[in-house]
């Protein structure tokens, strides 16, 4: 008889029933000591979430998300203040609460090399399922995630999207009636977030199940039944995402220019003192402002000479309320941004291809990575690549830094072919990597000084240049900080610094806004305007489809091919109809990998 089944069942804890209590969180403190700082991480936090619903865990980095978390599967003791999860003390019988409840933390929680099969045997395990009811529960987990002809791979060879659906899977191993994720769909592509999306509903509406989920999406959190928000440790409120909406009306507007184009037009509008937020979506920007306004009004304001702006009133959105909020609790003198101060003009014109493609292969053995590619951008234009988790895009961004050697085609980049010239190439981009690259033992200077010298920069320009990189991203007063204590937003700045170091003329940044909050992605996209402007070429992979709109072309890609290309609006304008008038970049996205996988399942 094997150990796993001598386990006995832990009483199953009963589904309370809807609108109940199933978590209380009383005046939770917590604090940790960071080197020479402490870091309170939560201050005096109070709230409840109601059984039978899905309830958003929203704020910035260092909110204080991942600890609270923590703290109610009783894998932290907090300060002060208690928490009740299903009528346990979490900090009084933390084992009894982490058997009850299921947890899928920020990277999965996967043992990477073990199969799909052995993790949810081990979670089975943990949770003392019996063996006679594992085989039914192991098959319906399967079905649901889509990951049944996948039991013998090893969890560290699934793609992104596959680790997460494996991740619930082992969280939900035993029925639980309180699951706790976080940020369970970050560096996922939009299909595999709506199939996980689908799953968590799935399970709340079949089993009565509660959810307590922190997302960096905001589009996700509007879609939670409550939403809880959090700022710097403390709570600002609790209601549901349309009641946050509501008190947005007659704040929320988009603005259209004649004559600029639309980053011209961001860039001009988030100067006003009346605007509190200007993001690009679609062909238009949209603002969100410090008083209600009247759009009439507006369109004056912003109208100067030949330039006409046309605003008109737009619908609420809880990312309207969260970013106003936010606002709201800036201290005096705290509301500027962060200005990247450039060292100057990229030289070239501005119809220059500075990177070409053509019928570019990568192949693995038989397996083709990237099959037939074929793309140019000029210099200074955001050039955006697009596609599901496995699609390509990484291979592709390794094959145009010189990081990895095409099978075939041409490799053209800043006037260097890559198959015979990688290291002029090289001294002529940046390359910001999916992980960021950053060496986690070494302070935010040591960091600097490493990439520096990596890049050849000696004397006083590589001192100059760390010093422009510490206060273009205000990185002053934490660089003796180790970076592996930063938080991600920091961690984004510095990398995307080291990647700047050397002046580059192309920079190739890989999904670097993944699990990043709202407000550092809108920091970092006024980043990557301003080295647009300047004449830099940025090539980009993102899975927020939002921010395909501050590309001037797309590619979208899918196993390793060109699935379409063009303009965001281009794009969009191809999937119009009278039941979606307007359709979503993440819409048009979603459409054309759905269109490709039903023409691959006619072709097997």
């Amino acid at each position: 008889m094997s150990a796993a089944s001598e386990l006995q069942p832990v009483p199953q804890v009963q589904p309370k029933k809807k609108d109940d209590i199933i978590l209380s969180v009383t005046n939770i403190s917590k604090r940790f000591q960071i080197g020479k700082r402490i870091v309170h991480a939560l201050s005096e936090v109070s709230f409840q979430v109601k059984s039978g619903i899905v309830t958003g865990l929203i704020g910035p980095d260092g909110a204080g998300k991942t600890t609270l978390m923590r703290l109610a599967c009783g894998l932290l003791v907090p300060d002060s203040g208690s928490i009740s999860v299903l009528d346990m003390n979490a900090s009084r019988e933390p084992l009894k609460v982490q058997q009850s409840i299921g947890y899928m933390p920020q990277r999965f929680g996967l043992y990477e090399d073990l199969t799909v099969q052995e993790n949810l045997e081990l979670y089975a395990d943990l949770h003392k399922v019996a063996v006679k009811d594992r085989p039914a529960r192991y098959e319906k987990l399967l079905h649901m995630t889509g990951l049944a002809p996948f039991t013998g791979r090893l969890a560290g060879k699934l793609s992104g999207g596959m680790k997460q659906k494996l991740g619930i899977a082992c969280a939900l191993v035993s029925p639980p009636p309180l699951l706790i994720l976080d940020e369970p769909t970050v560096g996922v592509d939009p299909v595999s977030r709506r199939e996980l999306w689908e799953i968590i509903y799935s399970q709340v509406k079949k089993m009565n199940m509660s959810v307590l989920l922190s997302t960096a999406y905001l589009d996700e959190a509007a879609r939670c039944s409550e939403v809880v928000l959090m700022h710097e440790g403390k709570m600002l409120g609790q209601d549901t995402p349309q009641d946050f909406s509501r008190k947005m009306a007659g704040y929320a507007f988009e603005a259209h220019g004649s004559q600029r184009n639309r980053r011209a037009l961001q860039e001009a509008l988030s100067k006003s003192k009346k605007v509190v937020d200007a993001i690009i979506l679609g062909d238009q920007v949209r603002l969100v402002t410090r008083k209600p306004e009247q759009a009439e009004e507006l369109s004056e304001e912003f109208s100067a000479g030949k330039e006409q702006v046309t605003v008109r009133a737009a619908q609420p959105r809880f990312e309207d309320a969260f970013i106003s909020i936010l606002h709201d609790c800036k201290q005096d003198g705290d509301d500027k941004q962060c200005d990247l101060i450039l060292p100057g003009q990229v030289g070239g014109k501005g119809d220059e291809e500075v990177i070409i493609v053509r019928d570019l292969q990568r192949r693995f053995g038989d397996f083709y990575a990237v099959k037939n590619l074929s793309f140019s951008v000029k210099r200074g234009e955001i050039f955006g690549l697009l596609g599901a988790n496995g699609a390509g895009k990484t291979t592709t961004f390794r094959m145009l830094c010189g990081l990895l050697p095409a099978t075939s085609g041409t490799l053209q980049v800043a006037g260097h072919n890559l198959r015979v010239a990688r290291a002029p190439a090289r001294a002529k981009i940046g390359y910001m990597a999916q992980k960021f690259s950053l060496y986690s033992d070494l302070t935010v200077r040591q960091n600097l000084n490493f990439f520096s010298a990596a890049y050849g920069l000696r004397g006083q320009l590589q001192k100059k240049r760390i010093q422009w990189a510490l206060d273009s991203f205000e990185l002053a007063e934490i660089q003796d900080n180790d970076s592996n204590d930063l938080p991600l937003g920091y961690k984004q700045r510095l990398a995307l610094a080291a990647a700047l170091m050397h002046a580059p003329e192309i920079l190739f940044l890989d999904e670097p806004t993944s699990g990043i909050d709202p407000l550092a992605r809108r920091e970092f996209w006024r980043h990557i305007n301003a080295l647009a402007s300047a004449g830099v070429t940025v090539m980009v992979t993102t899975h927020f489809m939002e921010e395909a709109s501050y590309c001037d072309k797309l590619v979208i890609m899918a196993r390793g091919q060109v699935l379409a290309a063009g303009s965001p609006s281009e794009l969009t304008s191809r999937y119009r109809s009278p039941d979606n008038p307007e359709p979503s970049m993440e819409d048009t996205f979603i459409h054309l990998i759905e269109e490709f996988e039903q023409r691959k399942g006619k072709d097997t």
